[in-house]
């Protein structure tokens, strides 16, 4: 009969061939990490797991079990860490987790050797079941059952596992900020040439004259139109800045300095002999104003297409499927903005019967070109739960979708502008080894897909950038980018540098 231990307690195994099965309401990924003395591993080769599920003497056995060979772990190893961590599949903490039990067979004949049931659990979402270790030349095992809020990331760094950033990060813990409203509307200048309080002013200093004679707005005599420092004036005087032109003369404007074309009013044509006086423009009308009573200015944008909102795609046509480099505005005409979504991606073995084991990521920047957090396997929960990751796929079979990711754009917090999808092959293999590669965005609520994007070409890179979901500058509205761009990256830190240059 199986061996009871309660936690911190331990029994010697009578065989160094075991077998170590968890069993639990909701699926766990189970992990086995081996340690030196020091309570480190020599290197990431001793972390296995469902991304590398062979180490030495100790082998993943899907979907719940390890068999070790304990006579095979290398000497210098002190024990095997077994651990099990929530797959954001199920409940969101072991709290709510039932029925979790780990139990240690004898591999060659079966027999239960020792059972462990955990208890007391709260808020962690990654647990050290047991620990197989070495004693005075023999092999026992010890009851653990204590845990990490943090993931199997935040054991794994513990153990010395080069991880990516858990997501504890600015993300996690920014204050929520609406978006930015946009200023409120300036008050039109007064048209040009007219100065403030009903004065007329006087055009200011001209430019050299050229030879053969005055510009238009320059005072004839050298001398120069515009107000000097004020100084006070004699009794009865006016006074600079206040002076009316003589009768039937209206100061004009300053000709424009030399640049590029603005939008404003043509220059004068040439005065013909005998015609209008010094600064004064023919027909009566006033420098700064357009015939017909409009404004210069750019002519107003042309009205949008249907299905296009200021020009760019929108949902009003239902849904989009885009080509590399281009975007949708995730917006629908007189329906409230989008709240959740889901990114699917999905893969295929390029040959029939082979496993391709790609991962799925998320990695938030803010407006500076920072990332703030990450979503990925390891780390399945970012921007304090706005992100979540549906867990990993390991062979790339099946209908569907091979991941998704939840976000919750609602929940984002205010200094997160941009979202990058990246996929990416832990184990290095390539993208010539993968068809059929897509990305597809659809409405959590209703389920309805609003955004497809298939990718048509494929290179020898274990990474891949996908598409970018960014935020609307001043509005509560997001709008989403097809990239499809190649790089080497197996792991999601090494995609950060990479999606940089499409923000």
């Amino acid at each position: 009969m199986a061996q009871m231990l309660t936690k911190g307690g331990n029994a010697a195994l009578p065989t160094t061939d075991v077998r170590v099965e968890i069993a639990s309401s909701s699926p766990l990924d189970i992990a086995a990490i081996l340690v030196t003395i020091h309570g480190k591993v020599r290197t990431d080769d001793d972390f296995v797991f469902f991304n590398q599920p062979t180490g030495p003497g100790v082998r993943l056995v899907p979907p719940s079990a390890l068999e070790c060979t304990l006579a095979a772990v290398p000497p210098e190893m002190d024990k095997v860490v077994v651990t099990g961590s929530l797959d954001g599949s199920g409940p969101a903490t072991f709290a709510a987790l039932r029925g979790l039990s780990i139990v240690v067979r004898d591999a060659r004949g079966g027999a239960e050797l020792v059972r462990f049931d955990p208890s007391g659990l709260s808020s962690e979402t990654a647990l050290i079941l047991v620990e197989l270790y070495r004693r005075a030349g023999t092999w026992k095992v010890r009851a653990v059952g204590q845990g990490y809020a943090s993931g199997l990331a935040g054991i794994a760094t513990d153990f010395g596992i080069t991880v990516d950033d858990p997501g504890t990060s600015e993300a996690a813990t920014q204050v929520v900020q609406p978006p930015v409203a946009p200023p409120h509307p300036q008050a039109a200048p007064a048209p040009y040439g007219t100065p403030p309080g009903g004065r007329q002013w006087g055009p200011p200093p001209p430019a050299p004259t050229p030879a053969g004679g005055p510009r238009w707005g320059s005072q004839p005599g050298g001398q120069q139109w515009g107000p000097p420092p004020p100084a006070p004036g004699a009794p009865g005087q006016p006074q600079w800045g206040t002076p009316q032109p003589p009768p039937g003369q209206q100061w004009g404007p300053p000709p424009p300095p030399p640049a590029q074309p603005q939008w404003g009013p043509p220059p004068p044509a040439p005065t013909p002999a005998g015609g209008p006086q010094w600064g004064s423009q023919p027909g009566g009308q006033q420098w700064g104003s357009q015939p017909g009573g409009q404004q210069w200015g750019p002519p107003p944008p042309a009205p949008g297409a249907p299905g296009q909102q200021g020009g760019r795609v929108n949902l009003d046509k239902g849904r989009v499927s885009l080509a590399k480099g281009q975007s949708v505005s995730l917006v629908k005409t007189g329906a409230p903005p989008l709240t959740r979504v889901r990114m699917g991606l999905g893969w295929d073995p390029a040959q029939h019967g082979k496993s391709i084991d790609l991962d799925a990521s998320c990695i938030l920047f803010d407006e500076r070109g920072k990332d703030v957090d990450k979503v990925w396997f390891m780390s399945k929960k970012g921007a304090r739960g706005a992100v979540r990751h549906s867990g990993d796929n390991l062979t790339g079979h099946g209908e569907g979708d091979d991941e998704t990711i939840l976000v919750d754009l609602g929940a984002l917090p205010g200094n997160v502008v941009t979202l990058i999808f990246t996929v990416n092959s832990f184990q290095g293999q390539t993208f010539v080894e993968v068809r059929n590669a897509y990305c597809r965005l659809y409405d959590d609520l209703t389920g309805q897909e609003l955004v497809r994007f298939d990718l048509s070409d494929s290179k020898p890179s274990t990474g891949l950038v996908m598409c970018r979901v960014q935020r609307d500058r001043g509005a509560p509205t997001w709008s989403m980018t097809a990239i499809g761009e190649f790089h080497d990256g197996k792991t999601v830190r090494a995609m950060v540098n990479p999606s940089r240059q499409y923000l």
